[in-house]
């Protein structure tokens, strides 16, 4: 992981097992630990289907659940391996206004929820309870519509109407898998 990290300034983490399924962006240099997750990918399209509302389902449909809270648990092998995203890694068009749409929602969501976390002047009791599971649990408009926003062109991409229902939306992310896996 070191070596696949080392090409990147940043790259994505997430924690194994959470109530929310929350990415940031970590530097360079940091050494994830076995607690998380660690993706070797720099770029905003990546970070936007990793956060979109279609990889959650999958991921906590396919994931575990561990824990008094029964939390859901990411688990590589069963729900990023096997996850469909709209292209196959390193085969996006990097150039498509698809991937353009999903990469600029992501970088508004992070640019959003940072400016949240870190606001101007606040002291340092304010900013300890600024954290990412407040924020979550208290989930407001902004960020939903954030989201919203994200998830709109994460469907765009699939070529999918944002309407579909969870079972729908899982129904076909298995369809794409199988098609992918026979070829």
């Amino acid at each position: 992981m070191r070596k696949a990290l080392s090409n990147f300034e940043r790259f994505i983490l997430t924690v194994r097992v959470s109530k929310h399924r929350i990415y940031v962006w970590i530097n360079k240099g940091t050494l994830p630990d076995s607690a998380t997750i660690a993706f070797a990918r720099d770029d905003d399209y990546f970070m936007g289907v990793l956060h979109s509302k279609i990889h959650e389902l999958w991921s906590l449909r396919l994931g575990t659940f561990l824990g008094v809270g029964n939390d859901p648990r990411y688990t590589p092998t069963t729900t990023f391996e096997t996850f469909p995203f709209p292209w196959p890694p390193a085969k996006e068009p990097t150039d498509s206004p698809l991937v353009n749409a999903i990469a600029e929602a992501a970088k508004e969501l992070v640019e959003k929820r940072d400016r949240w976390l870190n606001p101007a002047g606040a002291t340092e009791a304010e900013l300890k309870k600024r954290t990412l599971t407040n924020l979550y649990n208290e989930r407001p408009t902004w960020l939903d519509l954030a989201y919203k926003k994200l998830d709109k062109a994460v469907f765009a991409a699939y070529g999918w109407p944002d309407t579909l229902t969870d079972d729908e939306i899982l129904g076909r992310l298995l369809v794409l898998n199988h098609e992918r896996a026979a070829g």
